[in-house]
């Protein structure tokens, strides 16, 4: 098994010259980007049925039979910018907390600056430069919302017309609930990661480090799911419209709360399948990941 692992190795940096020119840092981000790649293709199915859950508030068989109704051809209708995006953000995520950390660390070596502190803050910057792509969850986001297949075709047409017609402000919509996201979401999984691991059985084998990878993954993506779940809902809510003002984030909120009746079982409505959702995916996310940069 090891001597295959090491020719495949071969193989692919024969083959894939532009790997050896990024220096170590550099795996990181080809690491991350295909296995968002691989989570998104496999999950797809799983988020729109939770997507139609946090805009419109209706229970999963609702969601399931909105699905149905709209056939089998428009299932992995909005695929492109979700691949595009999580590929490119999980990438920007991996990479930039490494690249983040490596420069922070050199700098604050001798300042007596904890470890955790500075680590904490590349985590951030990381988050938060992965907001720079919201055009992406944007233009998702109106693709898969069933009240717009009339108006917008593909992924190039939304974003043309959104361009064209509204101008670039319109793709960030949804910008702030994003930025109040990533940074605290991505501190919690980086500073949780090695911790959780640890607690873990340990690993004699590559399986038994897979499955680690696995777990530890999965049960962070899926924490992190439930507590940030009511800005994933606002977000929804934000980027279904097209055109008009701007609301803060805490409008949008009280607007879904009242027309949900106050109910907070309501508000997290689909939350036990994001939960699901994201155990699934960032398991596949941070299994792949550290299976990729042993192997690369």
């Amino acid at each position: 098994m090891l001597g295959n692992c090491c020719h495949f190795r071969k193989v692919y940096i024969k083959y894939n010259p532009h790997i050896t020119k990024l220096g170590p840092q550099g795996k990181h981000y080809i690491c991350g980007s295909i296995a968002a790649f691989t989570n998104i293709v496999i999950t797809f199915p799983i988020q729109k049925v939770l997507f139609r859950q946090q805009l419109h508030g209706v229970l999963v068989t609702e969601a399931v039979q909105q699905l149905q109704r709209d056939g089998l051809r428009n299932l992995y209708r909005g695929l492109l910018p979700p691949l595009l995006q999580k590929s490119t953000t999980v990438a920007i995520m991996f990479g930039l907390y490494e690249d983040f950390s490596r420069v922070l660390l050199d700098h604050a070596g001798g300042s007596g600056v904890p470890v955790l502190v500075t680590r904490s803050f590349a985590a951030a910057l990381a988050g938060t430069a992965e907001a720079v792509l919201t055009p992406f969850e944007r233009v998702q986001t109106l693709l898969q919302d069933h009240r717009h297949h009339g108006r917008f075709n593909n992924t190039a047409h939304t974003f043309r017309t959104l361009l064209t017609e509204y101008g670039v402000r319109e793709c960030y919509r949804g910008l702030v609930p994003i930025l109040l996201r990533n940074g605290p979401s991505n501190i919690l999984f980086f500073g949780l990661r090695g911790p959780i691991k640890e607690l873990l059985p340990k690993a004699t084998n590559k399986a038994g480090h897979l499955v680690n990878d696995f777990v530890c993954g999965g049960v962070l993506g899926a924490g992190l799911g439930i507590m940030f779940y009511p800005l994933n809902v606002v977000k929804s809510r934000a980027q279904s419209q097209v055109g008009g003002a701007f609301q803060p984030c805490r409008t949008v909120l009280l607007t879904v709360w009242r027309e949900r009746g106050g109910s907070v079982a309501r508000l997290f409505r689909g939350a036990h399948l994001n939960y699901h959702r994201s155990l699934i995916s960032w398991g596949i996310i941070n299994a792949t990941y550290e299976f990729l940069l042993k192997l690369l």
